[in-house]
This record gives C-alpha cells, sequence and structure tokens, in this order.
C-alpha cells in the first residue's frame, strides 16, 4: 500500500510542477507588450522544456517503481527505508550485485580437473530466457565451477526486470554500445546479425579479461540437458590438451529422432563443422580470432578455412542443447521443418569419469576412419528396399556435391555446406541412421580434403 501511495505522489508532484508553470508563465504573460511572434516562439520553447520535464519526471517514476519491486522482492519492511539516501543506498546495492563478474580462480580447490567454467549467456529481448535460466540453474552441479554470466544487449527492461529475479544466482552485464549500426543499402535487413556479432565480440572479451581462460556460450533461448555441466566436464581435458580441437559443442545439427542412435547416449565425435548453440572454448582462441571478428555473420565467418585452421569440435551423437527460439533474427528460419525436432539427450551420461581418449586425433583417425571405410558399400535404394541383408552399418558413397546433396535428402539430413564442409562431417564423413541402421555418407578412399566451392 506504502508502495502505491509513493508512487501516486510522484505523479502529483509532475501534475502540480505542469499546471504551476503554466499559471506563472503563460497566465502573467503580458500579450500587449510582445508582439505574436515572439510570443507563439516563447510558447513552443515553453512546451519543449515541459516535455523533457516530463520525460525526467517518468524516469524518476520508473526508478521508483522499480525500487518498489526491489522492496516487495526482498520483503523489506518500509521502515527501514525512510529517507530518500536509504532508496538510492538500495538500488545502488542492487546495481552493484548484477554490474561485474565475480572471478575466484581458474580451478576449484587448485585442482586441474575442477576448472572454474563461466556459462556465458547471451541475452537481448526474450523473456522466455527465464525457461533457459531455469533449467542452467536445475542442472548445475556447482555455482562456483559454473559461474552464469549474463549478457544483455538491447536494453529491453522487461527482459532485465527477468534476469534480475534470479538474483545472485546469475551475473548480469550489460552491453554499453546501443548506437545502430551502419550498413550498406544492401545490408539493411541483415543489421540483426551486425548487432549480434558486435555483442558476441564484447560479451567474450569481457569474460576472459576478467581471468578465465574457458567459456561455455548458450544463447537465451536453448534447453540444455541433464548432463550439460558433466558433458562439458569430461570434454574440457581434451580441448586443453590436444591443438587440433578448438570447440566443444553440445549440438548436432542432424540430432532429430530416427536419425540418431537414441541407445548410444555416450558416443561423441570429431567434427569439421562448427556446429554452435551451446559451445566451449578457450582464451587461447579467443586471443587469436578476437582482434579479427567479423562485423557480422560471425558463425559463417569461423567455418572459414584460414580461420578454421583444420581445426575441428567435439559434438555429441545425442543433443545436449536445443534451441526454443522460433522467432528471433533469422525469423524462425526452417524452425518448423527441422529444429524443433532436435531431440535432447535425457540420459545422464558420467562424462568425467570415462575414457575419451579415443577423441583425441592420433587415435580417433585410426580407429574411426578405418571402420568407416571397412563397411559395406550399399545404395540408398538398396537401403530403402531393405535389400541389405548384412546387419550393422553401411556406407553409401558420394563423388560429387550434387550426389551428396541427393543422398543427404533422401536420408532426411541436412544437405547444405559451409566453407565446403558438410554439416557434422569429419574427413567428408557424416553419420547419421536410416531405419535402426548406422549409415555412414562418405567420399571415396583417394578424397582431397573440402571444396570451399561447394555451397
Amino acid at each position: 500500500m506504502r508502495a502505491n501511495k509513493r508512487l501516486i505522489f510522484a505523479l502529483g508532484i509532475v501534475g502540480f510542477w505542469t499546471l504551476l508553470t503554466y499559471f506563472i508563465v503563460i497566465k502573467n504573460y503580458d500579450y500587449n507588450q510582445v508582439d505574436k511572434s515572439k510570443f507563439h516562439e516563447k510558447v513552443v520553447y515553453l512546451e519543449n522544456e515541459i516535455k523533457k520535464e516530463t520525460e525526467n519526471r517518468k524516469e524518476i517514476i520508473s526508478r521508483y517503481q522499480n525500487l518498489i519491486r526491489i522492496l516487495n522482492s526482498k520483503s523489506i519492511t518500509t521502515t527501514s527505508v525512510n529517507s530518500e539516501n536509504a532508496l538510492l543506498e538500495l538500488e545502488s546495492n542492487q546495481n552493484k550485485l548484477n554490474s561485474k563478474i565475480v572471478f575466484n580462480g581458474l580451478y576449484l580447490d587448485n585442482d586441474l580437473y575442477k576448472p572454474v567454467i563461466p556459462v556465458l549467456v547471451i541475452a537481448c529481448n526474450r523473456v522466455s530466457i527465464s525457461r533457459s535460466l531455469d533449467l542452467l540453474i536445475k542442472y548445475r552441479p556447482n555455482r562456483e565451477q559454473f559461474p552464469i554470466v549474463i549478457s544483455q544487449d538491447c536494453g529491453d527492461e522487461a527482459t532485465k526486470e527477468v534476469i534480475l529475479s534470479y538474483k545472485d544466482e546469475v551475473q548480469l552485464i550489460q552491453q554499453p554500445d546501443l548506437s545502430d549500426i551502419e550498413v550498406m543499402p544492401k545490408d539493411k535487413k541483415f543489421k540483426g546479425y551486425y548487432k549480434i556479432s558486435r555483442h558476441y565480440g564484447w560479451a567474450l572479451n569481457t569474460v576472459f579479461s576478467n581471468g578465465f581462460e574457458f567459456v561455455i556460450i548458450v544463447e537465451d533461448d536453448l534447453d540444455v540437458a541433464p548432463d550439460f555441466y558433466e558433458y562439458f566436464l569430461g570434454t574440457f581435458p581434451l580441448l586443453r590438451s590436444d591443438d587440433s580441437l578448438w570447440c566443444v559443442s553440445a549440438w548436432n545439427d542432424n540430432g532429430k529422432s530416427g536419425l540418431i542412435d537414441e541407445n548410444a547416449p555416450e558416443l561423441l565425435y570429431r567434427s569439421d563443422f562448427f556446429p554452435g548453440l551451446g559451445w566451449m572454448l578457450s582464451k587461447k582462441l579467443w586471443d587469436e580470432i578476437g582482434p579479427k571478428w567479423p562485423r557480422a555473420f560471425w558463425d559463417d565467418w569461423i567455418r572459414k578455412p584460414e580461420i578454421r585452421k583444420d581445426r575441428v569440435c567435439i559434438r555429441p551423437e545425442l543433443p545436449r542443447s536445443r534451441t526454443f527460439g522460433k522467432i528471433g533474427v533469422s525469423n524462425g528460419l526452417f524452425f518448423e521443418k527441422h529444429l524443433k525436432y532436435i531431440k535432447l539427450s535425457e540420459t545422464f551420461v558420467p562424462f568425467s569419469k570415462k575414457d575419451l581418449s579415443y577423441l583425441l586425433k592420433d587415435n580417433y583417425d585410426k580407429k574411426y576412419i578405418s571402420e568407416v571405410y571397412q563397411t559395406p558399400v550399399v545404395t540408398f535404394e538398396e537401403l530403402r528396399s531393405g535389400l541389405v541383408k548384412a546387419d550393422g552399418p553401411v556406407r553409401i558413397q558420394y563423388n560429387n556435391r550434387n550426389q551428396y546433396k541427393a543422398t543427404c535428402r533422401n536420408l532426411g539430413i541436412m544437405d547444405d555446406f559451409k566453407s565446403g564442409v558438410p554439416r557434422t562431417a569429419y574427413a567428408g564423413i557424416v553419420s547419421s541412421f536410416f531405419n535402426n541402421r548406422r549409415v555412414y555418407l562418405a567420399p571415396s578412399t583417394n578424397w582431397k580434403g573440402y571444396d570451399p566451392s561447394w555451397e
């Protein structure tokens, strides 16, 4: 009740000030002393000043409303905030709680196998960020080991309020540059991608400048699996020790039911294709690519051969992330046809207790590639018609771009390329499932590498 009275009082101040100005300046003005044009100029000037002052009062009212919400959320009695100074102090403390990143060291208990890895949530104006944050907090095994840092762009107050409602469960930083971005007329429809790239660059710089060596990046429209953190804990030593790796991703572009082995939640791959959508990178990599970060389309840029430099990512058979963001900069591109069918793993796999050394380059190349090329070669028609008599995995060979894309469409997997690399591919090989059978879509044994002209 007291809170509502304070709001009414603030509104009353605005109304009273406006009326007082009117009576003092307008009513007492001597029309005979000046001509009409000067009087008109004076009125216009006064009108503008009143508008400015009204905006200022609106800001004050907004602050009072925010303070009221803080008071209610903290259950503070009104007797503890009897003065303007107390209110300002309370507001200041609320802002301080979420204005900087807390860094408490690289490892818990100085244990090299207990890395402190912040989860950087890229946010803008989705109030549904609560869905993502709820899961990130629910499955987080240790808040000191996995601090959640939310970087917000756009300046959307409703989204900020949702974030602040999580109090000290998260840390909020806000991208300070909300200015418009100048682009060529032909690129105006892509301006959102320029802002996203600017935000990513600022957020990553900010987190790494606070002392962290690794970071997990998620966006504000991702669900995560129960073993999301365990997945990154288990693969962290690989990323730290194998220079041929440059990221670990929770995403599988072809991770739909029917296209994956749902009985193999522990299965992981190396991938030449950068997946994104819940991924971990090192400060070492950021120090390399950060200074040349692109103005737009950062995910396509990072896949370019001159940036990737033949480095690969780890990715899972069953996705550990899934997007629910139908509406966004990409305008829900292929969400209804593809993204909403991604199968999120529900099984907890203790990755940190497993031997994942098979994913190191030398071990993986010997075993995986050898296994693929020992499987029998079949055609899609034989596979579809049930004419393949042998059990186990099979291989469909492709020799050119058109063959590859046609086979992808038959299998129901994504058929596009980025810088010539097919989605999920490693050494040109794409693994999927068809009619409960493992199928490898693979080039011939004399494959010479990716062709960037394949798009």
